[in-house]
């Protein structure tokens, strides 16, 4: 049976710095007799709220890859993808990043948006 535990991350101002870690899953160190080989976490991601808390339209790029990096082909949910004034666009979906996944990215104008996410953390 699954022991995963609800989280929430954020709310999370986002930069213009485009390679800003956003999210990454912590590595499980240490114990002793754990009775178990289990040695990382992973987030499962349902929800993402990217908020405009602006009166001007404002962009915001997301990718999934390794740490400070937003190579091509690793774009998610929008690259320069445009939040209305004062609104804010939802995602939903089941996302899994492991330990070596980072979720990174920024605005196109620092702090106009706002990165809120809801899911689970769990064991493997």
């Amino acid at each position: 049976m699954a022991a995963n535990k609800a989280i929430r991350f954020g709310p999370i101002a986002l930069t213009n710095t485009l390679t800003t870690n956003i999210l990454n899953p912590p590595t499980l160190t240490g114990g002793v007799n754990t009775g178990t080989t289990n040695t990382n976490s992973y987030y499962l991601i349902t929800h993402i709220r990217i908020v405009n808390k602006t009166a001007s339209a404002a962009t915001f790029s997301l990718y999934i890859g390794a740490t400070g990096a937003n190579a091509a082909g690793t774009e998610f949910m929008g690259t320069a993808q445009s939040v209305a004034a004062n609104s804010f666009i939802d995602w939903y979906g089941r996302l899994t990043l492991d330990v070596a996944d980072f979720l990174v990215g920024g605005a196109g104008t620092a702090t106009a948006l706002t990165f809120a996410a809801e899911g689970e953390i769990g064991i493997r």
